[in-house]
């Protein structure tokens, strides 16, 4: 999992990475490439 501080380039690695909210953390997802994986902080 990758850790930036600006999520705008790593949702767009994969046509299917999602941006979402989790305990107060932004994280991009990804289920079909699951080495897609960030968290902003």
């Amino acid at each position: 999992m990758k850790v930036k501080n600006s999520l705008r380039s790593l949702k767009q690695r994969h046509r299917d990475c999602r941006v979402v909210r989790r305990k107060g953390r932004v994280y991009v997802i990804n289920k079909t490439q699951r080495r897609f994986k960030a968290r902003q902080g």
